[in-house]
């Protein structure tokens, strides 16, 4: 019963992400070709437009580009943290065995890609986007391997599923330990404070989600005021909701399930609207020949596909874990390049990385055009496995 129970919750999740995936392509053509009308510097100036409130104590007032990136993202985040969480509880990295290849499958699709980038931007200005590449998109890749349909292995689904929430926890790691600004101790403590709090309300086994959700909200602006990234909040916070490994629906699920949709069909194409308005411009297309574009394009093509292979090969040959169940080798090689699909998280390093809006403009164009290839040589590696019947090749590599 649990088990149809974890499946159905998986098939959810994954549909979800799949239909998020298709709206958030609609919304970067959108954006795109907002940028290249007349009407781009209207809606840039939209962006810029502050609201919300502030007075010699509370400062709530920030331009909307600002409420998307720092607030709207922080549910998006939120929402992550519960994936991670629900996984770790009851799902695909509940015990070592189950976790251990798809957590080092993801070790090695983000170190290799940052590795490539800082070899290759390594002394020039843009030496600090070496994050950039280490990141997959969950609602993209997802939605790409759900279009092939049967012609994919579900247990490859599930593989890069699990792959990507590990994925998103190290870009968080990373986030709040590279990304962040100068931090202020007094506000860091406030925070820590009102987390204190969520764990003993954990602990006291308090269900209502409003016990978790108001703090939360306290844990953001603390946090934001901080100087460590306020997205760190929503995992924060996420952390400390209960959930259990049986099937009772706990507020940890009932909170994933409600988050699902305004995420995936709301807050994730709304960022990527605001954030992909890329002005196309001769110089930005020869930056793609540029250390930074070079950078973030071979990082997340050549970089997490062989990464990812190469580290599930090892993990394999130690015997820590097995190749998902009716998959081989070539179809690990299209998984990776399906990983390199790095939109939603890259974009929102890279806007941490920079502030010359050139330079971020420049990387935008280049994650663009890796995560749009990634997806087509995924698509067609996976797509070419399938039309050559290719069996399970379950002899080691040597």
């Amino acid at each position: 019963m649990l088990k149809r129970i974890n499946l159905d919750n998986f098939k959810k999740y994954v549909s979800a992400n799949s239909i998020g995936g298709l709206i958030l392509m609609g919304c970067v053509l959108a954006s795109l070709i907002i940028a290249n009308l007349s009407a781009g510097r209207s809606f840039e100036g939209w962006l810029q437009t502050a609201v919300g409130w502030e007075n010699d104590h509370i400062n709530l007032r920030f331009s909307i580009l600002n409420w998307i990136n720092d607030g709207l993202m922080a549910v998006f985040f939120l929402l992550v943290g519960l994936e991670i969480k629900r996984e770790m509880v009851e799902g695909e990295l509940s015990s070592p065995q189950k976790a251990l290849l798809p957590v080092i499958a993801a070790f090695g699709g983000a170190i290799l890609p940052a590795v490539i980038f800082v070899v290759l931007n390594r002394g020039t200005v843009t030496a600090a986007g070496w994050g950039i590449p280490m990141a997959t998109d969950i609602a993209f890749a997802l939605a790409a391997i759900t279009l092939l349909g049967k012609k994919v292995p579900g247990s490859l689904k599930i593989f890069l599923a699990a792959l990507a929430i590990v994925d998103d926890l190290i870009a968080i790691l990373v986030i709040a330990l590279f990304y962040s600004s100068e931090i202020h101790v007094h506000y860091l403590l406030y925070a820590c404070a009102v987390m204190i709090l969520l764990i003993i309300f954990n602990r006291l086994k308090l269900k209502g989600l409003w016990w978790y959700l108001v703090p939360g909200l306290f844990v953001w602006y603390f946090i934001h005021h901080s100087g460590i990234h306020a997205t760190i909040a929503g995992v924060l916070v996420a952390m400390t909701l209960p959930t259990t490994p049986d099937a009772t629906q706990s507020p940890l699920e009932k909170l994933e399930n409600a988050l699902a949709k305004p995420v995936n069909f709301f807050i994730i194409p709304l960022f990527a609207l605001a954030n992909t308005n890329i002005k196309f411009e001769p110089s930005l297309l020869k930056g793609l020949a540029e250390p930074l574009g070079l950078g973030i394009i071979i990082g997340l093509i050549a970089g997490k596909s062989i990464g990812i292979f190469f580290s599930t090969w090892l993990g394999v040959k130690l015997g820590i874990g097995k190749l998902p169940r009716a998959a081989g080798w070539r179809h690990m090689i299209g998984l990776g390049l399906l990983a390199g699909i790095g939109f939603t998280m890259s974009i929102f390093i890279s806007l941490l990385s920079f502030d010359n809006p050139q330079t971020i403009a420049a990387a935008k164009l280049a994650i663009l055009v890796a995560s749009v290839l990634a997806a087509l040589l995924g698509c067609i590696t996976l797509l070419t496995i399938h039309r050559k019947g290719t069996r399970v090749d379950k002899r080691p590599l040597h």
